[in-house]
């Protein structure tokens, strides 16, 4: 799919103030060209020293030599158009790669575990640094040129359903995050999982079901520019290869996995990858039909998916909070519970948090309310925290996250199978220490 709705996005991610050495050699890069925040970090090292460990990822993996022909291609473009075919085929390449790679189809790509999904994003920033300090573009046509790499390098062009009977889940997960000082290792397993969900095929209660996968920022500016409406609306609309399931997936809480019964209408401000922050509610993404609501209740199947076995618990979470007073929505401390959220009351929090996992939950099904698809599922899986490896990577590490992602496919099995059973709700823990405990929640007092 063509998303040129986001064309203006990446003109409005923050920029670092001061200009970096470019990543490449050569008269078609500008070094004076301020690079994002994210990009910047290119150039971080483990604390102990050593290479810098994004392009190092890059180069385990085997991806080094793609980036290279990239650029190699962008500055023989010349003008805009070509540098506009160049740049649209890296991104779609990058991505086909990076799932191939993850999902055992090039084995001749570097020594790194194939689960692992830094990589890609390392990659992907090598790549839009490159984009931004090429010199040709002027600022509109740079603008369209990262778009368009951006979009194709998360997969966003490349959601091809099948027609006919058989059943469609399509599924979103992340880049890394809180990569600041000895947090540049990082992985996320969701980003991990979407790769190897990536156009498989699943075995469902209901059959086989066919799996599309697309990879969300950790950056509240393409959140506001209707990156998930965009990926999740532009399925939806597709009547003839319509998904039967929306599955957003992030990374959450210690130890366990965690189906969210509740996604917030709030935002809690917590920092993204480009250092923004953020607080109020979830704005409206322009162009797509939206309800004005505040909470929204996943329809996904539950009870059958917290019967899924693997090597992590699975918890259906029913904790939500919502602002004391709700004419003055940010004020006081919120009260959180887990029984159902009463008419005018003001999220402060789903039970998915008040970060951009949460607000993708939310997003991805106020499209859905919003075109009238109440028989399409949807809902929001966070997977257990991962944690950082040992130097660059370890074996238990990997094995972590592997073990993650083989249970996510499950998960995402159960999910696809069609309506499950039903089951009485029941009590849960303490809502607000359930609440508190995602990763980039804020909730005062």
């Amino acid at each position: 799919m063509r998303l040129t709705a986001l064309l203006p996005l990446l003109a409005a991610v923050p920029l670092f103030a001061l200009p970096v050495p470019a990543a490449a050699a050569g008269g078609c890069f500008d070094p004076a060209a301020p690079l994002t925040v994210e990009e910047q970090r290119l150039t971080a090292s483990l604390p102990a020293g050593g290479p810098a460990v994004g392009p190092e990822l890059v180069r385990l993996a085997g991806l080094d030599p793609l980036v290279a022909e990239v650029k190699h291609d962008l500055c023989a473009a010349r003008t805009p158009r070509r540098a506009e075919r160049v740049v649209t085929r890296a991104g779609d390449r990058l991505w086909r790669t990076a799932v191939d790679r993850a999902q055992g189809r090039r084995p001749d790509l570097g020594t790194l575990d194939r689960f692992d999904d830094r990589p890609l994003y390392w990659a992907r920033l090598q790549l839009s640094s490159a984009i931004r300090q090429w010199m040709p573009a002027s600022a509109s046509q740079r603008t369209s040129l990262l778009t368009a790499f951006d979009r194709g390098s998360r997969g966003l062009d490349d959601v091809r359903f099948p027609l006919g009977k058989t059943r469609r889940v399509l599924v979103s997960g992340f880049d890394p995050f809180q990569l600041d000082g000895p947090g540049i290792t990082i992985s996320n397993p969701a980003g991990a999982s979407a790769l190897q969900l990536d156009g498989r095929v699943l075995d469902t209660p209901s059959g086989p079901a066919v799996a599309q996968a697309v990879s969300f920022p950790v950056v509240w500016g393409y959140f506001d520019q209707g990156i998930v409406e965009a990926a999740y609306g532009t399925a939806l609309r597709d009547r003839a290869r319509r998904p039967d399931v929306v599955l957003t997936i992030s990374q959450g809480r210690p130890g366990r996995f965690d189906v969210e019964r509740w996604a917030g209408a709030w935002r809690g401000g917590f920092p993204d990858n480009n250092n923004a922050s953020v607080t109020g509610g979830v704005p409206p993404a322009a162009g797509w039909p939206q309800p004005d609501v505040q909470f929204i209740e996943t329809t996904l199947p539950y009870a059958r998916m917290l019967e899924v076995p693997g090597a992590y618990p699975v918890n259906f979470n029913q904790a939500f909070c919502v602002w004391p007073d709700s004419a003055h929505p940010g004020a006081g401390t919120p009260v959180c519970r887990s029984d159902a959220p009463a008419p005018g009351e003001i999220a402060a929090s789903g039970g998915g948090g008040n970060y951009l996992s949460n607000e993708s939950m939310f997003r991805a099904n106020r499209v859905r309310l919003g075109l009238g698809l109440s028989s399409v599922a949807g809902g929001h899986l966070h997977t257990p925290v991962l944690g950082q490896p040992t130097g660059l990577t370890d074996a238990a590490f990997e094995a972590r996250r592997q073990a993650i992602a083989t249970q996510v496919i499950a998960l995402t099995s159960a999910a696809a199978g069609g309506p499950g059973p039903a089951v009485a709700l029941r009590e849960t823990e303490s809502p607000r220490p359930a609440v508190n405990s995602l990763p980039g929640t804020v909730l005062p007092g």
